[in-house]
C-alpha cells in the first residue's frame, strides 16, 4: 500500500471523527431552547393561528400564467445576446431577430384567441 492512500485514508477518518464530534458535543455543550414548541408554530404574515385548510385547490388559470410568463421571459432572455452583436450580425440578423419576434407575437395571439389570459 503507497504511503499516499495511508494518509488520504488518515485524513478522511481524522475529519469524519471531527465531524461527529462537532455535532454531538454542540448537542451537550450548546444552549438549551426552551422556546423550542414555539418556534415549531405555523406563522403566516402575522398570524399565529392560521385560519382555513391549507390543502385548498387552486385555479389551473394561476399555473398557466406562471408558466406562460416563464416561458416568454425566457424567450426574451434570447434576445440580449442578439442586441450585444446586432453589429456583427448585420441584416441577417435583423431578420432572424424580426422572425423569431415574429412566433413569439404567433404564440401570444394564440394564447389570446384561445382566452387562456382571460379570468372569468
Amino acid at each position: 500500500m503507497s504511503t499516499e492512500l495511508i494518509l488520504a485514508s488518515v485524513i478522511f477518518v481524522t475529519i469524519g471523527f471531527i465531524l461527529v464530534a462537532v455535532f454531538v458535543l454542540t448537542r451537550y455543550i450548546g444552549p438549551k431552547d426552551e422556546e423550542a414548541q414555539m418556534k415549531n408554530t405555523v406563522y403566516e404574515s402575522g398570524v399565529s393561528n392560521p385560519v382555513g385548510n391549507t390543502n385548498i385547490r387552486f385555479s389551473i388559470k394561476f399555473y398557466l400564467v406562471a408558466i406562460l410568463f416563464v416561458l416568454f421571459d425566457v424567450e426574451i432572455i434570447f434576445m440580449f445576446p442578439w442586441a450585444v452583436n446586432i453589429k456583427e450580425l448585420g441584416y441577417l440578423g435583423l431578420f432572424e431577430m424580426f422572425m423569431f419576434m415574429g412566433l413569439l407575437f404567433s404564440g401570444l395571439i394564440y394564447i389570446y384567441k384561445k382566452k387562456a389570459l382571460s379570468w372569468d
